[in-house]
This record gives structure tokens, C-alpha cells and sequence, in this order.
């Protein structure tokens, strides 16, 4: 200790009081450099919550042994995964049961199969997995809480989904020459400013009920092929064609140089529908919104207006509706034939 009125710094040795502290401070005044980011400094929550997510990576397409949940399914394959939010960032989620099996069924390409880590097992779960498997499609469990996010909260998903790459619209001109190609009478819907797809599943539901060999969509003011559209066809849409129009009164008017007879719906048509008798031609059906009905363009190129005779207690009928009452009575038509 130095002594008393000595400058600090200044040390009493066996020669006398040395100025200085011989470097030992040095260290402390050059400092310890730039402050690590919080991952890497160990007493910091974020470094503790690295590892866990280090760990999940690898693991990312690890395929683990099958659960009890999935006894009786051989070979059942299943990964746990993270980041399912971003499964259908280029495509669509498929959810329910019925709808992802008939699509699994249909050979509909596929990306990924998600199943709710607390599903109940069942006969359809079971050949979806069994269907999964044998095309080599990743199967991932998860939770509930992800697979409501995966499927929209509001999606009555039963704990199973499935993700599929956009849909691959055909041109419609394309799909006519090929019905034309097999010698059968083509029968088609097309849809003016149908926007909710849950109508437009619904067609293409009743389309492939009733011999029809596919539909026509505008690329403006009209839906998509989306999940929901998917899941109201019941796995119809991966069987019943689906052709993207630039513009629909010009694909109206190359259908009717090809001899098709195209008849519109509407509540003012100037025909009645169980008077119609030309069922059994070459024809497109145009249905239109709900709300606005057909487009002015195309109902002046359709060959014929049809009107489906309902109570005067009914204001008018839903599209998808429409569109099937009018299929089922061609369908009778053809059937005469």
C-alpha cells in the first residue's frame, strides 16, 4: 500500500517507491472490444432460445418411426416441421377429410400432407396416409394451434390438409378441340362474374355429376381455382377440367364458329327451361352473378336465354344452383337420346 502523501500510483519496494502500476491496468483501459449480439452472449434469453431452434433444424425432413395413432398403416411416414405458414405461399391448402382423400385419390400433385398431432384415426385417415406414403409425399404432424393458422381459422379443417401447387388453368378453346377429338358432344359451363368460390366448387361439382366436360372462367372479375373451390367440389375439380379465358365473349363467339349452341341463364329469359329441347347439341351454358346476372356483351352473343321457372315467394336462385337444375335436365335430355 502506498504511503501516506505519495502520488497514487506509486508502489514502495526494496529500492524505494517506484512511479507506475507496471502495466497490470493496461489491459482495462484498452476495454473488451465491440458487445456480442444477444444470441451469442449466454446469460441472454435469445441465446437461450438458438438452441432448440438450432436443434429443430436439423431435424428439418427427418421422417420419424409411426405413432401409436397410426398403427395398422404400415410404413407411415411423419416429420415434425416448423414454419407452415409458409406451405402455401405458391399454392393452395386443401383441408377436411373428404376433400383431401379424393384429391389424394385423384392423383392430384401434392407438396406436403399435414396431420393434427391429436387427429382420430379413422378409415380415411388411414388410406390418406396409406396414399401419401406410396406417392412419396412428406407427412408432417403438427398442432392444432398450426394447422388452424396453415388452413385459415375459419376452415372446418378436422385436424388433416393438404398442400397443392397452383392450379394449371387449360385455354378453353384447347379443351373444346378435345372433346371434339374423342367424337363426343361437348357439354361446358362457363361463368360470368362469379366471384365466391364456394359457387364455383360447386359447379364444378355438378359438372362432372352430370356428363359435363369442363368449365370456363374469365380472367377478370371472376374467383379462382382456390382450397375452397377444391373443397366444394369434393375432389371433382381433380377430375372436371378448368379453362382460363382472356376474354369470355371472344372464347363465346370461337365456341359458337365450332358449332356450339350457347344458351344463357337468366330470370328474364325468353325461354323456359323444361321448353328447351336442344339439349342434346354441342353446348355451353353461361351462368351468371347472382347479383348482376350476365354481362351485357355476352348475353347479346348467346344464342338463347333460358329462364328456370321458380315460386314468385323465391326472388332467384343461388349460381351454383342454377347451373345444376340446368345440367340435370340436359343430362335427362341427352339420356333420351
Amino acid at each position: 500500500m502506498a504511503s501516506k502523501g505519495k502520488r497514487p500510483g506509486t508502489a514502495k519496494g526494496k529500492k524505494g517507491p517506484t512511479v507506475g502500476s507496471g502495466g497490470i491496468r493496461r489491459k482495462a483501459l484498452e476495454g473488451k472490444g465491440p458487445t456480442p449480439k444477444a444470441e451469442e452472449r449466454k446469460g441472454h434469453k435469445a441465446f437461450k432460445g438458438n438452441k432448440p431452434a438450432e436443434r429443430k433444424s436439423t431435424r428439418k425432413g427427418e421422417f420419424l418411426a409411426p405413432t401409436a395413432r397410426t398403427a395398422g398403416v404400415a410404413g407411415a411416414r411423419r416429420t415434425n416441421t416448423k414454419g407452415v405458414s409458409k406451405a402455401a405461399d405458391s399454392g393452395e391448402v386443401l383441408s377436411g377429410r373428404n376433400s383431401v382423400l379424393e384429391a389424394l385419390r385423384a392423383k392430384v400433385p401434392a407438396t406436403a400432407l399435414y396431420i393434427s398431432n391429436r387427429i382420430e384415426m379413422d378409415d380415411r385417415v388411414k388410406e390418406t396416409i396409406t396414399l401419401a406414403n406410396a406417392r412419396q409425399i412428406p407427412i408432417n404432424d403438427i398442432t392444432k394451434p398450426e394447422i388452424d393458422r396453415l388452413t385459415g381459422f375459419d376452415a372446418v379443417h378436422q385436424g388433416i390438409a393438404l398442400s397443392v401447387p397452383a392450379y394449371q388453368y387449360q385455354h378453353p378453346v384447347d379443351l373444346l378441340d378435345k372433346v371434339l377429338s374423342r367424337g363426343q358432344k361437348p357439354l361446358f359451363v362457363a361463368l360470368d362474374g362469379i366471384t365466391d368460390p364456394r359457387n364455383l366448387g360447386a359447379i364444378i361439382r355438378s359438372v362432372a355429376a352430370f356428363g359435363g366436360h369442363g368449365v370456363i372462367l374469365p380472367q377478370r372479375r371472376s374467383t379462382g381455382v382456390t382450397a375452397s373451390a377444391w373443397k366444394t367440389s369434393a375432389g371433382a375439380a381433380a377430375r372436371i377440367p378448368v379453362a382460363l379465358a382472356s376474354n369470355l365473349t371472344a372464347t363465346i363467339k370461337e365456341y359458337k364458329k365450332k358449332g356450339v349452341f350457347v344458351v344463357g341463364l337468366d330470370g328474364d329469359g325468353d325461354m323456359n327451361l323444361q321448353k328447351f329441347t336442344l339439349g342434346r347439341e354441342p353446348l355451353l351454358i353461361v351462368v351468371g352473378s347472382e347479383g348482376k346476372g350476365l354481362s351485357r356483351l355476352v348475353t347479346e352473343n348467346c344464342d338463347a336465354i333460358l329462364s328456370i321457372p321458380i315460386s314468385s315467394n323465391t326472388e332467384s336462385l343461388n349460381a351454383g344452383i342454377a347451373a345444376s337444375v340446368t345440367l340435370y335436365e340436359v343430362s335427362k335430355l341427352r339420356s333420351k337420346n
